[in-house]
């Protein structure tokens, strides 16, 4: 079913209760304001609660009220500024201390019984923005009448918070099976065109359009829109002829049939729609729609990997971290269950649309000042239960999506661009950036090649840093029985992962051992100061930081954002970047702390934590430019997936960079005792790579 015949279906399916929910949503904001408001018998705070929350929903009535009579296009970009910001306002930083969707404001002004329900709820409802926009009129009618629900509740004067918990549970308990069904088929289904709609019927010059997907637009999106229009058709051609034909590349790299695949989904960062379009055009000529779905907005679908999908900037980061748990106030493991029952359900019903896919293609951003959060206790958090149900649910879900749409027949491209929030050399930094993603590969092949066959001539590897970095670590290879036709070693070049720049391998866990040190970096959004991580044959067994105050909340950050709640995490891999032009272009404009870890991880030794970079491909054969066929592959856990399934698979995958600055030394340990130095003093100094130096 086209996206647009489903909002026909819905309008007349749920008009009538959408009215009669708008209706009542009246007469509360009206009876808030009065002093005998049941409500307030709770306190004045709960009247001021619902009437704000009523407003908010309000206004989103009344947006799509007008929105019926005039069309967004008829809006002045003005009136269109004007909205966006009404929207958005409320969780701007400047009003955060003072709203119910801040935790530690709701706790202090509801008190400890109802502020955690009510600021979740409240947060869950501004998800209707999206809703609105899309015309998605079954997600507001049930919103509506779940804020109707828990006015009711506490209208009670013995109300009771479980009351409110258990309606917040149902919502989400009761409803899995359209949620599920509708994030599925925005995920694969070319039909559901909101986001494609506009990308390629628009007037991009007209840069009113970005205010049509709904999201927040800040001066990035505004700016970026305009300095892509001052770019020739030739050099928006090539900047997505680097990135389209990356993603062809990876599949004849890894053997997979394009020609089978109709589908490709697009993430990126608005601002870009008029590289996007030129992208979606070239895909076409490979046979692939797109599908483009938006980043999630409900609680249900937040994470603290990062947003997936296409997004505008976020109002406040403080805030998307305040909620990144929310979902903590209902998970449980019969709902656990039941969302894996109905992904079940319709992953089969769309399993055509499954075998269509041919992967993600993702743009990413960089630029933005590095967020440091302040932690909460007020924010929801997850309980030792919860952290073991979510795990799980996490790998089940994980087989579950490769059952229908195995990793081993997809592939994937992805790429970085500077926003102009990095500052006033934006547009010599876009230019240099795309000198970066364009570097000589035929050069790049030669180098790596040199370095991989040094490399596999090794047991182990040892890395240590320099200055104030103290890393130590022992990385142990995979025996290599035929150095002649295997390697360990992947050489990537500019194909799926641009840019170019690193050989990588999946360590073998029994004796890689020592600490993993960084003074400062950036991962998912967030920035870590002095990160350390101890490795014990192959497994993280202790961790910190010095973010914050205490070693308690240190470890809870990275516990939270780096293991992703698991009580360890193995070493997935051990690569050497060897992209020094990205790191001297860091150096150069003082932004090596803003690079991507896509960039980063090129500009140093890096390491994973968690899976390893062949998740769900293990038998997918692949070879090097020179023949040789790729045997690193596996570690101890994901041989578990032949026995214990369930275990074999952690679904993240976290890299950590040492720059060259902060390198000292990166040795290959042969077995007859023989030490073959690769990097000293944080420079390369394997015959045939000494050119790499040229850029530090």
């Amino acid at each position: 079913m086209k996206l647009s015949d489903k909002i026909l279906e819905e309008k007349k399916e749920y008009e009538e209760r959408f009215s009669l929910a708008t209706e009542r949503i009246r007469s509360i904001y009206k009876e808030t304001q009065e002093k005998d408001c049941p409500v307030r018998k709770h306190g004045a705070a709960f009247g001021e609660c619902f009437f704000y929350t009523a407003s908010f929903l309000l206004q989103i009535a009344d947006f799509l009220e007008q929105k019926e009579k005039k069309k967004l296009s008829e809006y002045s970009l003005e009136e269109l500024k004007a909205l966006n910001t009404t929207l958005y306002q409320d969780v701007l930083p400047a009003n955060y201390e003072k709203s119910f969707s801040n935790p530690a404001y709701a706790k202090k002004t509801l008190g400890e019984e109802f502020s955690t329900v009510l600021c979740t709820l409240y947060t869950e409802l501004r998800s209707n923005i999206a809703y609105a926009f899309e015309n998605r009129l079954f997600y507001l009618t049930i919103s509506f009448e779940l804020f109707i629900e828990i006015y009711n509740i506490l209208e009670q004067p013995n109300a009771d918070a479980k009351e409110v918990k258990s309606a917040i549970y149902y919502y989400f308990f009761d409803y899995a099976d359209l949620m599920a069904e509708d994030n599925l088929h925005d995920s694969f289904d070319p039909e559901y065109d909101f986001a494609a709609d506009i990308i390629c019927h628009c007037d991009l010059q007209d840069l009113r359009y970005l205010y049509y997907f709904g999201e927040y637009i800040s001066e990035n999106e505004l700016k970026t829109a305009a300095y892509l229009n001052t770019l020739s058709e030739e050099e928006i051609h090539d900047m997505a002829f680097t990135f389209t034909d990356g993603f062809r590349r990876g599949f004849e790299l890894y053997r997979i049939d394009l020609s089978k695949k109709r589908a490709v989904n697009i993430r990126y960062r608005l601002g870009m729609e008029r590289l996007v379009r030129t992208i979606i055009e070239q895909f076409r000529e490979l046979g692939l729609k797109p599908c483009i779905y938006r980043a999630g907005t409900s609680i249900r679908q937040r994470s603290p990997r990062g947003k997936i999908g296409y997004t505008g900037s976020s109002p406040n980061k403080q805030y998307d971290y305040d909620h990144r748990m929310d979902d903590a106030i209902f998970f449980d493991k019969a709902y656990a269950d039941r969302r894996l029952q109905v992904q079940k359900q319709v992953l089969e019903s769309i399993k055509d649309l499954c075998a269509d896919f041919a992967g993600p293609a993702v743009i990413e951003t960089f630029g933005e000042e590095p967020f440091n959060p302040i932690e909460k206790e007020e924010a929801l958090q997850y309980s030792a239960k919860q952290q073991k149900w979510k795990v799980e649910f996490q790998a089940a879900n994980g087989l579950l999506t490769n059952e229908y749409i195995p990793g081993d027949q997809t592939s994937f491209s992805i790429i970085a661009y500077p926003l102009p929030e990095i500052g006033t050399d934006y547009e010599n930094i876009f230019a240099e950036t795309i000198r970066v993603n364009t570097l000589n590969q035929t050069e790049y092949l030669d180098i790596q090649t040199k370095m991989i066959d040094a490399l596999d001539q090794g047991e182990f590897v040892t890395i240590t840093g320099r200055k104030k970095n103290k890393t130590k670590l022992t990385v142990s290879l995979t025996p290599i029985e035929q150095p002649e036709k295997e390697t360990r070693f992947e050489n990537c070049l500019a194909d799926v992962n641009i840019p170019l720049g690193e050989v990588f391998t999946t360590p073998q866990l029994k004796g890689t051992e020592g600490i993993l040190h960084v003074t400062k970096v950036f991962l998912n959004d967030l920035e870590y100061h002095d990160l350390s991580l101890t490795f014990k044959d192959g497994v993280v067994t202790d961790y910190n930081c010095s973010n914050f105050n205490t070693e308690e909340e240190n470890k809870r950050y990275i516990r939270a954002n780096v293991l992703y709640h698991h009580d360890t995490l193995p070493m997935g891999e051990f690569a050497i970047g060897t992209n020094t032009t990205a790191y001297a272009m860091g150096k150069k404009y003082n932004i090596s702390h803003l690079l991507p870890i896509l960039i980063a991880e090129k500009t140093g030794p890096h390491f994973a934590v968690g899976d390893t970079c062949f998740s769900h491909e293990e038998e997918l054969t692949t070879y090097n430019p020179d023949g040789k066929k790729m045997i690193a592959k596996e570690n101890d856990y994901s041989l578990l997936r032949h026995t214990d399934s369930q275990n074999a698979y952690f679904n993240c995958h976290t890299d950590i960079t040492i720059p060259y600055d902060e390198l000292g030394d990166i040795c290959v340990h042969t077995k007859d005792g023989k030490v073959i130095p690769i990097i000293q003093d944080g420079r390369f100094v394997l015959p045939g790579t000494e050119q790499l130096n040229k850029e530090l």
